[in-house]
Formats: structure tokens, sequence, C-alpha cells
């Protein structure tokens, strides 16, 4: 009988999301970009060239559609973005640093969401000392600049994919526990919140049956806009994140910075591919937001 009850409202929840979708173009825009960016980075390992294979025969040429259009090419795809200083294809290398880039802001964003999210909580609903301790710890790590500190604990720990990961998800979860802390302290006002509670409901079964659910969209919304932050993040690191030769946008970018005035598209593919992804991702940041307020849910 549950599921007779429930199965609808999964297909018409998502009908009305699209519904809305469709009247904010740019909004539509940001997700077909995100889209594609998530379907580069699934089929980077069938592109038909090696992105660390070197040929410093045909380094820094220039973006062709001519196959073979190189000298010691035995590629039989053509380089169309060109390659970099060591004669790697730039596309692949591209796709590639795509697919690293979202793993690992989407992994920092997954840990940053946990710890956050369950640390806002419980400093909102057990208040006290709890909330005291865990509100200055977030006030001293939001004194810190975000991304010194990520470097700093790097450096300490080692570069690598998971590291880089961990260390931005471990610094970036203050901006979840303060948003989800707010929404608890308005929340637990409510009505159906003392109801629960007078029929003895238990503060761990209130917390995350009845408290959770009600910050899924708030909690969407920053998750969205903190993978933007994320990427960037790591695009910084460059040099102290994931080791070479592994591609990402960021060690693209930071590589490109001797030959810029000799080979410009080393810059400026990777530049635009980043620039297009964190600007998507902001930009669907804040269709969700607008979605999620209670003045869209007319227009829902």
């Amino acid at each position: 009988m549950a599921l007779a009850e429930t199965g609808p409202e999964a297909p018409a929840a998502g009908s009305r999301y699209i519904a809305v979708l469709r009247r904010h173009p740019l909004a539509f825009a940001a997700h077909v970009v995100l889209a594609l960016a998530v379907l580069a980075a699934i089929l980077a390992s069938v592109y038909p060239v090696d992105p660390l294979k070197q040929n410093l025969m045909g380094s820094l040429m220039p973006p062709s559609l001519k196959v073979d259009h190189f000298p010691g090419s035995q590629s039989t795809f053509p380089a169309f973005l060109g390659t970099d200083s060591l004669g790697r294809d730039l596309a692949a290398r591209i796709i590639l640093a795509i697919r690293i880039s979202l793993a690992v802001s989407f992994l920092a964003v997954l840990i940053a969401t946990v710890v956050g999210v369950f640390l806002g909580l419980v400093a909102g609903y057990a208040g006290g000392i709890l909330d005291s301790v865990i509100m200055r710890v977030v006030d001293a790590l939001l004194s810190l600049p975000f991304v010194v500190l990520a470097i700093a604990v790097v450096a300490a720990i080692g570069p690598g994919l998971t590291n880089v990961a961990l260390v931005l998800g471990l610094t970036g979860w203050v901006t979840f526990a303060k948003l989800v802390r707010g929404e608890v302290l308005r929340i637990r006002e409510y009505s159906f919140i003392e109801a629960a509670d007078s029929i003895g409901c238990s503060g761990t079964r209130i917390l995350f049956r009845h408290i959770l659910p009600q910050t899924t969209g708030i909690i969407l919304v920053n998750a969205t806009l903190t993978m933007g932050q994320m990427i960037i993040s790591e695009a910084t690191l460059s040099g102290l994140g994931v080791p070479p030769p592994t591609p990402t946008l960021g060690a693209i970018l930071s590589d490109a910075q001797q030959t810029f005035f000799a080979a410009w598209w080393i810059v400026v593919f990777p530049g635009l591919a980043l620039m297009a992804i964190i600007l998507a991702i902001n930009i669907v940041g804040d269709f969700l937001r607008d979605y999620f307020e209670p003045g869209e849910a007319g227009a829902r």
C-alpha cells in the first residue's frame, strides 16, 4: 500500500522539475553542459588517443583536423586541440582531466556533506556546550583561508587523488554545519516536532526521521555550489594535489604557464573547459536554490 501511494510521487516530482527547468533557458543550458561533462568523464577511457603518451617530435603542435599532421605521430585520430610541450594530445588530456576533477570534487563534497550535516544536526538539536564547541571549531576554520589550509594539509600528508579529496572534504564541511544548524534551530520549534517528542519519539528518531528530511533542499543547493568551489580548489592545488602524469585541469594550466605565448591552445582550451564547468555548476546551484524556495512552490 505504501509503495502504491509513494510510487507516483517520484515521476510527478521529476515532471515538475523539468517543467520549471524548461522555463529557464540558461539553467537548461547549464544542465546540458554538466551532462556533457559527466558523459566525457564516463567515456574518457574509450577515447582513441592515449593521454599519457609522449611524442617530443610533435610537441606544441597547433590544433588541426588532419590525421598524423605532426612528425612521429602514429595516431589515426586528429589532435584537434593540438599537443602540449611533451607532444601529448591535449583533447585526450582534457577529457581525462575532467574525469579526475569531477571525481575529486564529488568525493570531497560527499565527505564535506556527511561531516557537516551530522555536526550541524547535532549542534542545532543538542544545544548547550556541544553546540558551543562545534560552532567555535567552525568559527576557527572559517577564520583561516580555505585554500591555504588545504595546501598546508596536502603538503603534510602527501599528494594523491584520495588525499586531495579527503583534505578538501574535511576543510569544506563548515558551511554545511552552519547552514544545517540554522535550519535545525528553526525546524525544532515546529508543532510536529513537539508532537513527535510528546508521543515518546527518541531524539535520534526526531533528528534523522523528522528534521533531516526538512533540510534536504538547502543541503542539495549548498552541495552543488560547493562542488564548483572544490573543482577550483583542486585546480589551485596543482603540483601538490594529484601527482603527474595523471592530468587535472589545474595541472594542465599550471604546466602551460611556460609556453603560453608559444602555444595559446594549451591555456585556452582547458581554461574554457574549467570555466564552463564551474559556471554551469553555479547556475544549476542558483536554479536549485530558487526551486526549493517557498516562493517558487506556486510556479511548480
